[in-house]
């Protein structure tokens, strides 16, 4: 009986125990349930749900016509979510009646697959249930616009199950047209696992104002890992703004296109050609190209914004100085040395042997002797070198132009104060070596001259806009009122336009129809890569044009390969300078008003063109030039001179002498000499200059001519 009593005891003591036991579960999952619902509900939902970031829409950056220079375009990642509610009621009808048209409309658009390999993908997907299955990367807007009009698709995503997630594409559509002015903006993973986006260029520097502000979207996880957007839970993104520059894409394109057959045709390994206008310091047209290592050229570093030594071009900052202090004037003379001249145990040589040993000033400037600005500088400022350091501070030279791009360089001029001043320091900044500018920063310098001594601020954003919406403006800025006064800079610009007539530049404008100012320069390069003794040269242009009325300033600079064969300024970058501004004339109505052609009374070479009498007053008239018609009723006419302005007379031409064909484009002379059974061989490209044959002359049976085009 005790046994049993212990036993009973023991029984009811365990039932009293599950009892309380469960009892506290019942309890506690009241609890948690009641009080704790929500905690753990939303630990839940931080496990399946999250946000990820909805990046807005890139502004554009425009060109000054309105032209885009480089913009966002939006690309889509396709998807489809087959347990979606309307794909899936009622046994999948909607699915079944819409796959066939579906599958049809995917390979038209697509053009990849065919209907069937399409419906037996898409019916795969379905069976196994996928809640992300990936369609198609990367459609265009064009495609998932058509997409969108597909039977089921059409339908809206609960029905279709069609998911689409839109991502953007940096484009600039102009191709390597400014490319590294206008910059990159360029993702890329970084060791981290994160995505970096690299800008450079104006990219870079307005990069705040373009990306907007970014939005939010919820997704939630579902099995496999993959996450799917929860619908109506977006943070709309606020997209950025746009950038409207002071490029133009004709002027751009005349700039590269100058630029680049000079480099490849001299092989050149980097080079820089920058167009600016005179009155604002607009920057119309940068280029940069740089040699690949497989030959081919790309703006792979922007070479107008790093400083280098200048050479000759910076003996108009020497010859500024002198004359501004009046220590000289540009008529006064100068011994040169027979072009040697040793300073402390240092020879320094002039790279020409120049036409007499006495020269004025205006000559020296001209013939660019190193010899002359060295002893200028030396002379002068020997016993106080900050007065000549004074003026490269007056014109902005002793630090950055400020311009809209962040790479830019900081120059280089060195002050006595500093340890690296010695005794050929003064002489060699006089022309052009111990001191490191930018393009950019010279440019400046010769803009300034061209605009009455007012110097400018370069700048390569007009306007800030959101939607059409003008946000902020931004106008010229002046640096310097007047750098120099009238009488220096009216000698200044008497020896610029001198440089391009007489001097180290004449053979380049010699056929010019306008006239321009500048300077050549050809330095030694010392950069690191190259030491001076390797024979690599930098050659340099800068000036302005046209003379009399500047519209443009202008500078070309480009290091060639070690011995090139050609490497003076005036024979490799002066021409590119020609080419820029010869087609900047011819189509800027404006600059012809401003100045019409005055050619020496010595020379018609400048002013003789040759051509069908109908066409050539069509080209006078489209260029706006005012002409005297002299054209009787000849078929053929020749453009003369005669004191201010362009004649248009009669072109003799018979079929029994030899016609004057000098001044035609090649297809006209063509025409008319094979038209009289004159065979025709030609040497050159352009108009032609000189005829094997005198006109005149009678024509011979088998008649043969060789032509010389310039």
């Amino acid at each position: 009986m005790e046994i049993k009593k212990d036993i009973l005891w023991r029984v009811y003591l365990c039932f009293l125990g599950i009892v309380v036991l469960s009892c506290c579960v019942i309890g506690k999952a009241i609890y948690i349930q009641q009080f704790q619902g929500n905690y753990w509900k939303s630990l839940s939902d931080s496990l399946h749900l999250e946000y990820r970031t909805l990046d807005a829409d890139r502004g554009t950056i425009y060109s000054e016509d309105g032209s885009m220079l480089s913009t966002s375009i939006p690309f889509f990642d396709i998807r489809i979510d087959f347990m979606a509610d309307g794909l899936r009621e009622k046994d999948g009808k909607r699915f079944t009646d819409n796959i066939d048209s579906l599958a049809a409309g995917l390979a038209a658009i697509f053009k990849d697959k065919s209907t069937a390999e399409y419906k037996k993908v898409i019916e795969a997907g379905y069976r196994k249930k996928e809640r992300y299955f990936l369609l198609r990367r990367k459609v265009s807007f064009e495609q998932y616009q058509a997409l969108r009009e597909l039977p089921l698709v059409r339908q809206g995503r609960n029905k279709s199950g069609f998911i689409a997630e839109d991502m953007e594409k940096r484009l600039t559509p102009f191709g390597l047209l400014a490319n590294r002015t206008i910059g990159l903006s360029r993702a890329y993973i970084n060791n981290d696992k994160q995505v970096v986006t690299q800008n450079v260029g104006l990219e870079k520097t307005y990069d705040s104002l373009l990306k907007g502000v970014s939005g939010k979207r919820l997704v939630r996880r579902i099995s496999g890992g993959a996450f799917v957007p929860v619908e109506g839970s977006e943070i709309e993104p606020e997209n950025g703004k746009d950038i409207v520059t002071t490029l133009d894409v004709n002027i751009q394109d005349i700039t590269q296109t100058a630029l680049m057959r000079m480099m490849v045709s001299n092989e050149a390994l980097e080079g820089c050609a920058i167009v600016m206008e005179v009155a604002t310091g607009k920057v119309k047209a940068i280029a940069n190209l740089g040699r690949m290592p497989d030959g081919s050229y790309f703006e792979s570093d922007n070479y107008a914004l790093k400083t280098s030594e200048p050479g000759s071009t910076i003996k108009l900052i020497t010859l500024l100085s002198v004359l501004e202090d009046k220590y000289v004037t540009t008529a006064d003379s100068i011994d040169i040395n027979n072009g040697s001249w040793v300073l402390n145990n240092r020879n320094i040589r002039d790279a020409e042997k120049s036409p007499h040993t006495r020269l004025t000033i205006k000559e020296a400037f001209e013939h660019s002797s190193n010899v002359a600005m060295a002893k200028l500088a030396y002379n002068y400022y020997a016993k106080k070198p900050e007065q000549f350091v004074g003026h490269f501070e007056a014109l902005n030279l002793t630090k950055r132009t400020g311009i809209d791009l962040k790479e830019e360089f900081s120059p280089l001029v060195k002050t006595p104060s500093r340890n690296n001043w010695h005794m050929q320091t003064l002489p060699s900044m006089g022309f052009g070596y111990e001191v490191m500018l930018s393009p950019m920063q010279l440019l400046m310098v010769y803009n300034a001259v061209a605009n009455d001594g007012k110097l400018m601020k370069p700048y390569l954003v007009n306007r800030v806009e959101k939607d059409g919406a003008l946000l902020h403006k931004f106008e010229p800025q002046v640096l310097n009122n007047k750098i120099c006064s009238e009488e220096t800079l009216r000698q200044l610009k008497e020896c610029l336009s001198a440089v391009c007539t007489t001097g180290t530049a004449k053979s380049v404008f010699r056929d010019a129809v306008y006239h321009a100012a500048g300077k050549t320069g050809t330095t030694k390069v010392n950069d690191g890569k190259f030491k001076y003794a390797d024979g690599a040269y930098q050659s340099s242009f800068a000036g302005y044009f046209p003379a009399e009325h500047p519209m443009y300033s202008c500078i070309v600079v480009i290091k060639n390969k070690p011995r090139a064969a050609k490497y003076f300024g005036g024979a490799v970058a002066a021409p590119v300078f020609r080419e820029i501004a010869d087609k900047l004339y011819a189509g800027t109505a404006g600059m012809q008003q401003l100045y019409v052609a005055r050619p020496d009374s010595t020379s018609n070479n400048k002013y003789r063109w040759s051509g069908h009498s109908t066409e050539l007053k069509k080209v006078m008239e489209s260029l706006h030039l005012p002409y005297a018609d002299s054209i009787a009723s000849g078929k053929w006419g020749v453009v003369t001179h005669n004191t201010n302005q362009p004649v248009i007379k009669d072109l003799a031409i018979n079929k029994q002498t030899i016609p004057d064909v000098k001044g035609m484009g090649l297809k006209d002379a063509l025409y008319l000499l094979e038209n009289m059974n004159i065979k025709v061989t030609v040497k050159g490209k352009g108009k032609v200059t000189s005829q094997s044959v005198d006109a005149g002359l009678a024509i011979n049976k088998g008649q043969s001519i060789a032509l010389e085009l310039n």
